[in-house]
């Protein structure tokens, strides 16, 4: 299925600050989550592969259930402040019209129907935060349920970019987040097929080299819930054809994604 956004806000590739490992950037409180020009088509698909895909794209656990809850109530707080979104005590009308039930599902769900990002959960551990839950309907060449439950440096294997050193730099960042303090960073990947919904398990293998027909990038947010201090990780897809890219664009992430530049992205 081929859903794809006007242009792209974001260039990972074209600024070094966002090149390099793990490139965070400090940002507003309520700017982790986004609307474009895609919500409409992208939130009917999510919803179509909560309703279908379920076991591939949700993971919970009950340790983290106290947390999930806090992640709906931070999104709930964060649509009454968007234009588009209508409230009653009991639901929620989003921008493209569809009426969300706040109780008829578990409070995770709920929240990434109600946003374009899907929503990862990470927990404190004894030596590293572990992705305790999550609904990710747009995988990008992983396995939600492959993942689940590892700490940050097993949820990036077999990434060659993940090193030991970066592994600790993360690891700092989510130790060191702070309430009311999101980060953000992005990546970019190239595919020849614009299907969001992109699952592969470790070890299958994609042709990475001669993809260069869509460009996706992601946005992914960092925030820290300020009642459980949990780490919540957001992600926003963006896909677009190389062709709407001018030349330059196309081969400077070109350089970026194969590593010839040397600042490789952690997929």
């Amino acid at each position: 299925m081929e859903i794809c956004q006007s242009h792209l806000p974001i260039k990972p590739w074209a600024h070094a600050v966002t090149r390099r490992l793990p490139g965070t950037q400090p940002i507003g409180p309520d700017d982790w989550l986004l609307i474009d020009d895609a919500f409409d088509l992208q939130m009917q698909y999510a919803d179509q592969l909560i309703a279908t895909r379920r076991a591939d794209v949700v993971a919970s656990s009950e340790i983290a259930a106290e947390a999930e809850a806090e992640v709906l109530d931070t999104v709930l707080a964060w649509t009454r402040t968007q234009p588009g979104y209508g409230h009653s005590p009991t639901q929620v009308i989003r921008p493209d019209g569809v009426t969300i039930d706040i109780a008829a599902e578990t409070p995770l769900i709920t929240a990434r129907r109600l946003v374009q990002e899907d929503l990862l959960i990470h927990l404190s551990g004894e030596h590293e935060h572990w992705l305790a839950s999550g609904v990710l309907t747009f995988p990008a060449s992983w396995a939600l349920h492959q993942k689940v439950g590892r700490g940050l440096t097993g949820v990036h294997d077999p990434v060659t970019a993940y090193t030991d050193k970066i592994a600790v730099r993360v690891e700092r960042l989510f130790k060191g987040l702070q309430i009311h303090r999101p980060i953000m960073r992005a990546n970019v990947l190239l595919y020849d097929d614009p299907d969001l919904f992109q699952p592969r398990l470790e070890g299958d293998d994609r042709d990475r080299a001669n993809a260069n027909r869509y460009v996706r990038v992601e946005r992914q947010c960092l925030i820290r819930l300020p009642k459980t201090r949990a780490v919540v990780f957001s992600i926003h897809s963006f896909v677009m054809p190389t062709s709407q890219l001018s030349a330059r664009d196309f081969a400077a992430i070109r350089r970026h994604v194969h590593g010839a530049s040397g600042d490789t992205q952690i997929p």
